[in-house]
């Protein structure tokens, strides 16, 4: 059995002001013609398909066209949801679809749903298990001591039709660590990730299957060992993601124990690169290139340039955010933030940054925002 292995896609995601679907369109295109080449039965989506749970028309009808494309070419599709995914929304339809060779498992209903591939060796079991929390899998199974998601994903497959002795592959959209945290692209929401805590699977759950198609990181990578690997995003989405180099898992699975992964670059429409240096220095005609990359600037003009984003969008229409890095911008980097903040009240501290990076005191209606800003945050025990 050959497959592709897919995961947060994210679709209708924007990258700053810039909306993503041409881009998107384009790389699921590339992956549609890399599942032909390498003449592929399947592939899989380890959820976050869209990035929203009220996905945009947009969206949704570029999923659709890809749903048809595989469909067209006979390539079976199976599709989990991630947390960013609505289960109702990815689900609609899923009976109908399967007609077609798409196979969606948005909703853990107490099954862990399992899917048969017959090729020359025998079956191939294809397990879906779509994003879980602790506390859905404790409702199935309540007399199950369920404390954490490591302890939920077990119970799941223990309860499972699970034959050691097949050939299986499990589709997973979890937070999932070897003897360490996996690598975060910096693009994935951390603060859904809880890293550290109870949302933590070890590897060892999992390591039974032949191939473990997981989601969640966007950082392409294995853990724990080869067979149980991220795919990462398709695409670049956050500016730490500027030297990450994105592919997709031609996996082979041959008789029983031989698994052959191939990582294959995906080139995307658009790059997403990073430029430092000084305005004139960055904009000489020999030094602009790929003008239709997305681009990240730090300028280091000690002096603010007027308009800085119309003058870089002229060279680079996609230009996302400009930024300096220059003696003013290294000083305030460099202050001891605990002894500045000791004893100090909150209006103070507000007023102190504000007057350093602007150069001018706060207006009273400035300070107001900030009080309520920090009232929502927790930290300004005054704001009110």
């Amino acid at each position: 059995m050959k497959f592709l292995h897919l995961g947060d896609l994210h679709l209708g995601k924007s990258l700053g002001e810039f909306d993503l679907i041409d881009d998107q369109r384009f790389i699921l295109n590339r992956i549609i013609d890399i599942a032909k080449e390498k003449k592929v039965d399947a592939i899989l989506i380890a959820g976050d398909v869209y990035d929203r749970a009220i996905p945009s028309e947009a969206a949704v009808s570029l999923l659709d066209s890809f749903f048809c494309g595989l469909s067209e070419n006979n390539i079976k599709a199976f599709v989990i949801s991630g947390n960013h995914d609505s289960d109702e929304r990815l689900g609609f339809g899923s009976a109908l679809f399967e007609e077609s060779g798409i196979f969606i498992s948005s909703k853990f209903d107490g099954q862990l749903r399992k899917y048969v591939v017959t090729d020359s060796f025998g079956d191939v079991n294809i397990y879906l298990l779509p994003f879980v929390k602790a506390s859905q899998v404790r409702h199935f199974f309540p007399d199950e001591k369920i404390e954490s998601y490591d302890d939920a994903v077990k119970c799941v497959l223990e309860h499972s039709d699970f034959d050691g002795n097949a050939r299986n592959v499990l589709v997973s959209h979890q937070f999932v660590a070897g003897s360490a945290d996996p690598v975060l692209a910096g693009s994935e929401h951390i603060q859904q990730l809880s890293v550290g805590t109870v949302e933590k699977i070890s590897y060892s759950t999992m390591e039974s299957f032949d191939y473990v198609a997981l989601g969640h990181i966007h950082s392409p990578q294995k853990v724990g060992h080869e067979h149980i690997r991220y795919s990462g995003s398709p695409i670049k989405y956050s500016l730490s993601e500027v030297n990450n180099d994105k592919s997709v898992p031609f996996v082979t699975i041959g008789e029983k124990g031989k698994v052959d992964i191939e990582l294959i670059p995906l080139k995307p429409k658009r790059d997403l690169r990073r430029i430092k240096g000084e305005l004139k220095q960055l904009l000489k005609s020999e030094n602009v290139t790929d003008t239709e990359d997305f681009i990240y600037v730090i300028l280091t003009d000690e002096n603010i340039v007027n308009d800085a984003m119309g003058i870089f969008q002229q060279y680079y229409p996609y230009t996302i955010k400009i930024e300096y890095d220059n003696e003013h911008t290294r000083s305030i980097e460099h202050v001891d933030t605990a002894a500045f903040a000791e004893k100090r009240s909150f209006t103070d501290l507000i007023s102190d940054f504000y007057r350093q990076v602007y150069g001018c005191e706060i207006t009273e209606d400035e300070l107001l925002i900030m009080k309520e800003v920090g009232r929502e945050a927790g930290v300004a025990d005054e704001a009110d």
